[in-house]
């Protein structure tokens, strides 16, 4: 079984390459039972798509993405 410390690694990981399967299923396993990581792991992609926008121009300086909170 994964730590919070290992899972987390592997969410931030995961954003910039592909887990192999046994990473996948240790994080699955640990994000079904750990409301913590998985708050951290809806975070991290939340994140990612806000600086995606921002990056590609289509968010402005005055948009609030609360919607997700």
């Amino acid at each position: 079984m994964l730590t919070c410390k290992e899972a987390t690694r592997l969410s931030s990981e995961a954003l910039d390459r592909e887990l192999n399967l046994r990473e996948r299923l240790s994080l699955r396993m640990h994000i079904l039972m750990c409301t913590g990581c998985t708050n951290f792991e809806e975070q991290m992609r939340h994140l990612r798509k806000i600086t995606r926008r921002y990056a590609s121009g289509e968010a402005s300086s005055g948009d609030d993405d609360r919607d997700h909170r």
